[in-house]
């Protein structure tokens, strides 16, 4: 149990570093170099899925929080968004070059994931451009006074670190219940039940598994494809659809309820559905 509290603490810390650097490039923005940020953002936004895509592969968890910052403030689209999710590996490729799995295995499976973050990315965008819907114009000054946070005063660095204290906490807090949960539960029971399913049931469980905001569900995931507890497809299907934390910070974050569950039905939808097709094809990893 111990273990469980201190690995919490340690993911943790290590994500207090990605949250204090994206609300201070927010607070730069707003008090430094807002036009000409806004208009660098509105020139690139269709390359945002591609450039997500790749940098969502980094094994870390605090990118797709960091990303979910910049899409509540409207500086990356819900493509962009998406993609980071989608690609997100966590902690994947740490447990798996520490469990010595092929090199080939590895690269495939992070390319898999990036170029369907990419494709299903731009596709979001598309719609969404097709569809008429508006970016709203970025608007951190109003984030920050509703988080009270005392922006006003001008110091970025004392907004953007009150900002992350909020965030990490709540984040720990959640993930701490989360770990406990599945230290009580068990990693072997929990194979028992995903073995005992159907084909097409495996990846809803892992997609559902790999739902849990924390970077211990990846683990969970890859340690079980590993010991070839769950098939290819669940495995994928799992590791899509997971986000680290990214998803629990976009549902703190961001206002439009509507559109943060439209965001993780469609990653976890994706996911899932990649994952099914996968196994009725047979593919195997």
């Amino acid at each position: 149990m111990w273990d469980v509290i201190l690995d919490t603490l340690t993911d943790s810390v290590k994500l207090i570093p990605f949250l204090f650097l994206t609300y201070l490039l927010l607070e730069f923005i707003e008090h430094k170099a807002k036009e000409k940020t806004e208009n660098i953002m509105r020139r690139s936004g269709a390359l945002g899925p591609i450039i997500g895509g790749a940098l969502g592969a980094v094994p870390q968890c605090g990118f797709s929080a960091s990303a979910s910052n910049l899409y509540a403030e409207n500086i990356i689209t819900a493509g962009t968004l998406i993609a980071v999710f989608l690609s997100t590996s966590d902690e994947m490729l740490p447990v798996m070059i520490a469990s010595k799995a092929p090199i080939l295995t590895i690269l495939i499976i992070m390319g898999v994931k990036v170029a369907l973050g990419i494709v299903f990315g731009l596709a979001t965008d598309l719609v969404l451009k097709l569809t008429g819907k508006k970016k709203k114009n970025i608007d951190i000054e109003s984030f920050c006074k509703d988080e009270h946070c005392g922006c006003e005063e001008g110091n970025i660095f004392k907004s953007a670190l009150i900002h992350t204290l909020k965030i990490g906490g709540f984040v720990l807090l959640v993930s701490l219940a989360l770990n406990v949960g599945i230290y009580f539960l068990g990693e072997e029971n929990l194979g028992k039940v995903i073995t005992g399913l159907p084909t097409v049931v495996g990846p809803i469980v892992t997609g559902l598994l790999g739902l849990v905001p924390n970077c211990a569900a990846s683990v969970v995931i890859t340690q079980l494809y590993l010991n070839g507890v769950i098939s290819s497809g669940s495995m994928l299907a799992g590791l899509l659809a997971g986000s680290g934390v990214g998803m629990l910070v976009l549902f703190k974050v961001n206002r439009n309820i509507k559109a943060d569950f439209a965001i993780l039905g469609a990653t976890y939808g994706i996911g899932v559905a990649v994952g099914v097709v996968s196994d009725l094809l047979g593919i195997v990893i």
